[in-house]
């Protein structure tokens, strides 16, 4: 398994390094997980019984990137691996981080303290699988099991509890009933972790193939109650449970999210703020919510297909697909492919043409009749050309305009 796989290939130096000065080193985590489920893996993290300062003395060129969590970036040729020593934890004041890190030897320690059994799966560079923790026999029966006692691993970290539900999505598996119940009694703890990371957890629950079993699971265990925006809208997140489509990208994700809980142009950036998105990721469902209002009442027209853009445009039509209304795409990049300007730049005249034309200093009226030749255009009742547009201005306006 392990020599057919170009990441874990290209890793095993790494893995042989640290052998040859004496010590473990293991892959460890979702690369093995994945790889068992025969999925591409994106990075692979290892784990060894080396101490941090005995990775460094091993490779010339390293950095530390958590080094008070035992974890050191070591750069090898034009690639980098994460390194993290064997550790214990102790208890988790804030149920976030512990309250120091203890460097152990044994591996068994260190995948005792991860969160479920298929991601406490290690491999050696043989390509043989060390399993304490039945995680294997997990995979097979697709179940999400908490290692341990499930009320423990939820302390020492409670954004797991949204790991938990969004695995079931992403892998399209069940919840084990005592980790279930386990985070239905604990929930209200993800008050204390911050919303950017609960945030990262939530789209990818959204994202993934198994979502109406991963929603189902995040609103019956109440983990909705302590997400922004979320509390009051148990009926309404259960009908978007409903919804039995593909949800391509985040875009998608919070624009029928917001149609199902009645958003309006009004409240929808409060709402996204508070889930902390990006300026731009607020813009980009902003303009999706204003043109699917437009396109639920019919096709798109020039105007507003010039003001979305085309591909938040295409991510409309594929709500409009999830709300199983009839969608045209054929028709959205016809239609985007005959505008005849997509920015105010294409057009043919600028505000120094139009002062000349009508002897003008600048001012408000300049923007309002750019705005207007923008229109018209779209529209086409004026054609793109600077000659035409000027003697339209010249017979339409005077200098008083």
């Amino acid at each position: 398994m392990i020599l057919f796989d170009y990441q874990f290939k290209q890793a095993l130096p790494i893995i042989d390094k640290i052998e040859e000065a004496g010590f473990e080193a293991y892959f460890v985590g979702g690369s093995v997980r994945d790889t068992l489920l025969n999925k591409p893996i994106n990075d692979v993290d290892i784990a060894t019984s080396a101490k941090p300062n005995e990775i460094k003395g091993i490779f010339p060129k390293t950095i530390d990137v958590g080094i008070e969590h035992g974890t050191v970036m070591v750069l090898w040729k034009d690639a980098s691996y994460e390194i993290t020593t064997f550790r214990t934890e102790s208890t988790y004041q804030d149920f976030r981080r512990p309250d120091n890190v203890e460097f152990v030897r044994s591996l068994k320690e260190d995948l005792k303290r991860r969160d479920f059994t298929i991601n406490a799966l290690a491999m050696n560079r043989n390509g043989e699988i060390i399993d304490y923790f039945n995680g294997k026999k997990d995979l097979e029966n697709k179940l999400i099991k908490a290692v341990g006692i499930p009320e423990e691993r939820f302390f020492e970290d409670a954004l797991r509890m949204m790991r938990g539900v969004r695995f079931v999505s992403q892998l399209n598996f069940s919840m084990d009933s005592e980790t279930e119940v386990a985070i239905h009694k604990n929930h209200p703890l993800l008050e204390k972790i911050a919303v950017e990371r609960i945030q990262v957890e939530f789209i990818k629950l959204l994202l993934g193939s198994g979502r109406k079993q991963g929603l189902g699971l995040f609103i019956r265990t109440n983990l909705f109650y302590y997400c922004p925006g979320l509390k009051d809208f148990k009926k309404e997140l259960e009908e978007f449970a409903k919804l039995d489509c593909v949800i391509e990208n985040r875009v998608v994700a919070w624009t029928l999210l917001s149609h199902y809980l009645r958003k309006t142009s009004g409240n929808i950036e409060l709402f996204l703020r508070d889930w902390k998105c990006s300026k731009k990721e607020i813009n980009q469902v902003k303009s999706a919510m204003n043109a699917l209002q437009h396109r639920l009442k019919g096709d798109f027209n020039r105007q507003v297909l010039y003001q979305t853009g085309l591909q938040i445009a295409l991510d409309v039509e594929t709500v409009m697909d999830c709300l199983g209304y009839p969608i045209n795409f054929e028709f959205v990049h016809t239609l985007y492919q005959e505008l005849p300007i997509y920015s105010k730049n294409d057009i043919d005249v600028n505000g120094n043409d139009l002062q000349v034309v009508l002897k003008r200093k600048p001012g408000k009226w300049l923007g309002d009749l750019m705005a207007e030749i923008e229109v018209t255009i779209l529209s086409g009742e004026l054609p793109n050309e600077k000659s035409v547009i000027i003697e339209w201005v010249s017979n339409n306006y005077t200098n008083d305009v």
